[in-house]
């Protein structure tokens, strides 16, 4: 194996996006190099006066099956894996009429887009390719005499060097690497599109794969490299969404933003909502009669944590609430739209991040989380589980209000979004307190109950807004201890699992402090 450039002498392209096709291809031909194709992809160079050779006259074998076999055949196969500098290579070569291709430029059929476009189970079968990702493979097995590129920006990187005379083997090793990376990348969404539809929840086999979007400057930390990849799950949120203005997004506010988006989502679009996120956990979340008051009562749960956070909203930002928002130091924010005004006040503020998405995650939705351990993975299906009214089964002998059950229920979807363990008071569609991520529940309660009162005392209230308010717990208590420091923070009715073994004592207590308490039936763990 030499160090050498190699030269390029014939090209096969096959090609799903034709973008900027034509123009590659034509460049490749001013080098005197002879194009190879297959289908639509030669009927398109055709058309743009191109001379291109037809794999079918490669073959002698004519494209069948609806397209399925073109280019599964040892002629193209043999000329991608053939080792030139191997005699007995050529030899078998020559023998069989297999000439060398030098370069592949193929982008596989968008398996991906069909089925985030909703396409039916035949149209997403349809849709996965074969002869692509086996000439991808060979190609890259035989990356010491083969370019193989998988998008344009690939083709670009070769023909810069191939107007020096040859594809060094530097670039070939990377657009291999690459390509290996892709054609891993397209099973991963195959296996997994497949193990939904049979419902599979522990395939033998797992993986997974995703697109580079950005390389970050650094990871959680300065010391730590990171990039973020997406997916193709067409679901609004960080991932998808348009960047109109403000600094690269960071790792931290990539995941910050992440968990901002889906809490409003959750709260979903019939009223206004806002919600500020401090380090992936809520500080604050409000609905209200619109965004502006939604804010404001959002920001006063804890407005010294808001500062430097992530605002989310569920419906277009208006000039007004961006000029609000701007009062403080804020690093993203996220929402479906924004008015012209909005982008004119934001404008003025360069290091603001703004996203707008094309509406709001469905809470319900199926999916999968993916986290890294040591070894291995765990993966669980997203956390989808929802309650209403008719799931709440009343414990206690007081029964909560209609404007308690509204309150249990808002601060519940809350607590989904906040790390365990964790205990939210609400009250008046707004939280009061939050306390978030500690190792014993009755500290969550301590914690929600102090940022109640240090709100109340940023603001000059007479008292924090706990007093008359609902609590929800994430999961259940253990002991009525959790159930008692509510109270004594001022709640008035409290929302929780249910399960413990201790269930009748925390029935018990609440009885006797007068709360009304209800059951969902479901935890809401967040590690």
């Amino acid at each position: 194996m030499t160090d050498a450039p190699t030269p390029v002498r014939r090209a096969l392209i096959s090609v799903s996006d034709k973008s900027g096709l034509v123009e590659r291809a034509r460049r490749l031909t001013e080098h005197g190099i002879e194009l190879i194709s297959t289908g639509g992809t030669a009927r398109a160079l055709k058309e743009a006066g191109l001379d291109v050779r037809d794999v079918a006259d490669l073959t002698g074998f004519p494209e069948m099956m609806d397209g399925r076999v073109k280019t599964l055949h040892p002629v193209v196969h043999g000329g991608l894996l053939y080792l030139r500098d191997n005699p007995d290579h050529v030899a078998a070569a020559e023998a069989h009429g297999i000439a060398p291709i030098d370069l592949v430029y193929i982008t596989l059929y968008p398996f991906e887009a069909t089925v985030a476009s909703g396409a039916d189970f035949h149209t997403a079968i349809e849709n996965i390719d074969i002869g692509g990702p086996a000439m991808l493979r060979a190609a890259a097995k035989n990356y010491a005499h083969v370019a193989v590129c998988t998008d344009g920006a690939d083709v670009d990187a070769a023909l810069d060097e191939i107007k020096s005379g040859g594809v060094s083997l530097a670039l070939k090793k990377r657009l291999a690497a690459k390509s290996y990376a892709r054609t891993a990348a397209y099973d991963a969404a195959i296996s997994g599109w497949y193990a939904r539809q049979i419902e599979d929840t522990a395939p033998d086999w797992a993986a997974v794969g995703g697109k580079l979007n950005e390389a970050l400057r650094y990871g959680e930390n300065p010391h730590q490299s990171a990039a973020f990849y997406v997916t193709g799950e067409d679901r609004p949120g960080v991932a998808t969404a348009r960047q109109v203005q403000g600094k690269a997004l960071s790792y931290n506010n990539i995941n910050d933003t992440d968990a901002a988006y889906e809490l409003i989502g959750e709260l979903g679009a019939e009223q206004p909502a806002v919600a500020i996120i401090k380090h992936a956990n809520p500080c604050g979340v409000a609905l209200g009669a619109d965004l502006l008051s939604a804010y404001r009562s959002a920001l006063a749960c804890d407005s010294t944590s808001a500062f430097g956070g992530i605002v989310a909203l569920n419906g277009a930002l208006t000039g007004p609430l961006a000029e609000e928002i701007t009062q403080i130091f804020t690093e993203v924010v996220i929402a479906p739209g924004a008015d012209e005004a909005a982008m004119d006040v934001f404008a003025k503020k360069k290091n603001l991040r703004l996203l707008i998405t094309d509406g709001l995650p469905d809470p319900a939705a199926p999916g999968l989380a993916v986290k890294t351990v040591a070894g291995g993975l765990l993966m669980q299906s997203r956390d989808n589980g929802r309650v209403g009214r008719a799931d709440l089964k009343v414990v206690t002998k007081k029964a909560p209000t209609d404007a308690e059950l509204d309150d249990m229920l808002f601060a519940w979807r809350v607590a989904k979004h906040v790390k365990s363990n964790t205990i939210v008071y609400a009250r008046d569609g707004a939280t009061a307190g939050i306390g978030a991520g500690q190792m014993s529940r009755i500290d969550s309660a301590r914690i929600a109950a102090r940022k109640a009162e240090d709100a109340a005392d940023a603001a000059g209230w007479t008292e924090p807004r706990t007093k008359g308010c609902v609590a929800a717990s994430d999961a259940f208590f253990p002991f009525p201890d959790g159930l008692l420091q509510a109270a004594e923070a001022g709640a008035t009715a409290v929302i929780q699992p249910g399960g413990s073994i201790r269930d009748d004592e925390v029935i018990a207590a609440a009885d006797e402090a007068g709360l009304s308490m209800v059951f969902t039936g479901m935890r809401h763990f967040r590690h």
